[in-house]
């Protein structure tokens, strides 16, 4: 029995939608693409709750089967228009993609947004609930899937000695869920100015490397970073 366009048949689909979608990131995770798990499931959850907001939350404004006005027309504006916003958070910095996920937040937001408007409370509950679980319970999901890839990532870096720079390297490849296999010398790029090591670091890991490298350029000490990832490649 369907009771305002909420019942078991409506949370049924969030459900599924939440699903599927999911089963499409892990693929996309798998293979390290940039939008992976976390985004490929907001998006599917957010379009499935968009829907569902097209489907019942007008039915206030029928009158024995006529339609008085179509503010379905505004909804498919906002689905729109909110790509434009999504699109301004995205950010490609050193073949690294940041706001992928920030953007599909925003999107799925806008879909709870419309969902309390158009009255469906119960629906827009349950994908804020699944909001959290997606972004908080994903990581830990995704840090003990397997590795598909071709081999290391090789990270080449120019710091200033004897300020703990190396230390600090480390402890960010690490906790960005990196294992750094070997540290090197790089023979044919010593540093040309006294005080200035330049290493290569190989690493183990399921993000890009490019990732990694732009956040390894912002730490105080660190030169310049290159990186080289075989296993971030074209889709």
């Amino acid at each position: 029995m369907i009771d305002g366009g909420q019942g078991l048949v409506q949370f049924a689909e969030l459900g599924l939608a939440f699903g599927l979608s999911a089963l499409v990131g892990m693929e996309r995770e798998l293979k390290q693409k940039a939008a992976g798990l976390r985004t490929h499931t907001l998006v599917g959850l957010g379009a499935a709750l968009i829907m569902l907001v097209s489907k019942y939350g007008f039915e206030d404004v029928t009158l024995r089967g006529l339609i008085v006005l179509d503010p379905s027309r505004v909804a498919a504006q906002i689905v729109s228009g909110i790509g434009f916003l999504g699109a301004g958070l995205i950010i490609v910095r050193r073949d690294a993609i940041h706001g992928l996920t920030t953007a599909a937040t925003v999107w799925l937001t806008a879909g709870i947004g419309m969902a309390c408007g158009a009255g469906l409370a119960g629906l827009a509950a349950a994908v804020t609930a699944l909001y959290f679980i997606a972004l908080y319970g994903f990581p830990a999901i995704i840090r003990h899937l397997p590795r598909i890839g071709k081999g290391p990532a090789t990270l080449r870096l120019s710091y200033q000695d004897g300020h703990g720079v190396l230390r600090r390297i480390l402890e960010v490849c690490t906790g960005e869920g990196f294992s750094v296999a070997e540290v090197t010398v790089d023979p044919e790029e010593r540093g040309p100015h006294p005080g200035v090591v330049d290493v290569v670091l190989t690493v183990y890991g399921r993000p890009p490397a490019a990732l990694l490298a732009a956040n390894l350029e912002d730490m105080d000490g660190v030169l310049s970073v290159s990186s080289d990832d075989p296993n971030f490649g074209e889709d």
